[in-house]
């Protein structure tokens, strides 16, 4: 009844004397305190982990425990090791966020692929990673594969984690010499170094001589690349089309969610996936600006796309219609959206920074008639990933110019997946995308 206590009440609801809520001794109280910071611990842990995801999304707190890791590190890094940018910030923020994108345990070499030969040497004096298979002897040609991995142009090595497994791998099981680059990163250089590093690795691979000392088969040569690196993969994969000095060619390219332009970031995807993990947009606003030497206080004015106001008179319709995500996206990708165009911008941004229209940066500015000499594509989308429109984007255009391609779509993908396939962060989804990326150069190399 209304006459009763808060004793009588919880007396009643359970078999419990009210009277040892009371607090008798310092000891009792230390234990309610500890009590009180475990349960204030675990809820403020759960909120910074929480992430809410698509219900598509398979392995949900497996990727919101992943984010959690990735933004911790990012945050140690720039608030709280400040110090550390004397003694060589770039390296220990390299070092630590790469060991979280590559998800990885590290494992050994024997223990991964026993019998692939691995060699780390220099092509045209950039540091590469061979591997080469132990199948094929003499007489036997086998496939060659140039591979430029991810990490916004800042981050990551081929040498590490998920990406050193799985060109061991695909060396073993595709009979494939595989060569991954280590070139320059953020922030030693800036645009264009890491794509000069690729181009001249890639032309040493292609001569005739080493692909010959390697045996490889000259009609079965691929450049690949995840991410940044799908980004030069396919701006170099344009250069070599085009370059008659080249007289061996990719015979194809695989593209795993490249990022391929700098001049909207409202396309349907960046807005609708700017929150989903790993890669938001904010963040890949802030590889841009460092991978084009621009003042990261500029991020606001770009995310506005004010970089690319109608102002700017350089950025001609033309241009403008090589990325027209309004004329480029399926149907169903454009989902209402309503192109984000401003009238005047920020001054003098495009006009200062060329590498904004340069194609060795933005592969999607290129024109039809260099487009037209690439070679067949496969390029994998992610539902979930704000560079998703990027891709796609690039899948139509390739087509428009008389391509084949391949475009590999996962409705359940996010950004990053291709990286996640070891312990403690190994996804049944990164093993789908790698098998699949497998599977389509094993039938089209």
């Amino acid at each position: 009844g209304e006459d009763e206590d808060g004793a009588e009440i919880l007396g009643r609801l359970h078999p419990v004397n009210p009277n040892r809520l009371k607090i008798d001794s310092p000891q009792d109280e230390m234990r309610l305190q500890a009590v009180a910071v475990t349960v204030s611990l675990t809820v403020a842990l759960a909120y910074y982990v929480y992430v809410p995801l698509p219900h598509a999304i398979q392995e949900p707190w497996k990727l919101m425990l992943l984010d959690a890791t990735f933004r911790t590190t990012r945050h140690l890094v720039r608030r709280e090791m400040l110090w550390l940018e004397t003694a060589g910030l770039s390296k220990c923020q390299n070092l630590l966020l790469f060991l979280i994108v590559s998800a990885g345990k590290r494992r050994s070499s024997g223990g991964v692929v026993p019998g692939v030969k691995v060699s780390d040497i220099t092509f045209a004096g950039v540091p590469v990673r061979v591997y080469e298979p132990p199948a094929g002897g003499e007489g036997h040609l086998r496939r060659g594969l140039m591979f430029f991995h991810g990490g916004g142009w800042a981050l990551g090595s081929g040498k590490k984690g998920a990406y050193d497994i799985v060109n061991r791998m695909l060396s073993d099981e595709l009979n494939t010499v595989v060569v991954s680059v280590e070139y320059r990163l953020y922030p030693e250089v800036q645009f264009p170094a890491p794509y000069l590093d690729c181009l001249a690795a890639a032309k040493h691979f292609l001569s005739p001589e080493v692909l010959a000392s390697y045996a490889i088969d000259p009609e079965r040569v691929a450049v690949s690349g995840d991410s940044a690196g799908g980004n030069l993969a396919a701006a170099v994969a344009q250069e070599i089309s085009v370059d008659d000095t080249v007289r061996v060619k990719f015979s194809v390219q695989a593209l795993i969610y490249p990022v391929l332009q700098a001049l909207d970031f409202n396309t349907p995807s960046f807005l609708d996936n700017q929150n989903i993990p790993v890669l938001y947009r904010t963040l890949m606003v802030r590889f841009w600006l460092q991978y084009l030497g621009l003042d990261l206080s500029l991020q606001p004015d770009v995310l506005a796309n004010n970089h690319s106001s109608l102002d700017h008179s350089n950025i001609t319709r033309e241009l403008r219609a090589r990325l027209d995500w309004t004329l480029l996206l399926p149907p169903r990708h454009k989902k209402g959206h309503k192109k984000v165009i401003v009238e005047k911008g920020s001054e003098g941004t495009a006009t200062e920074v060329p590498g904004l229209l340069d194609v060795r940066a933005s592969p999607l500015l290129a024109g039809p008639e260099v487009l037209a000499k690439c070679p067949r594509a496969y390029i994998l989308t992610c539902e979930y990933d704000v560079l998703r429109d990027d891709g796609l984007m690039y899948v139509r255009r390739l087509q428009d110019a008389g391509v084949t391609v391949t475009n590999d779509h996962y409705e359940d993908g996010y950004h990053g997946a291709f990286s996640f396939i070891v312990w403690p962060f190994d996804f049944e989804l990164g093993q789908r995308v790698v098998r699949g990326y497998f599977n389509w150069l094993k039938n089209n190399l």
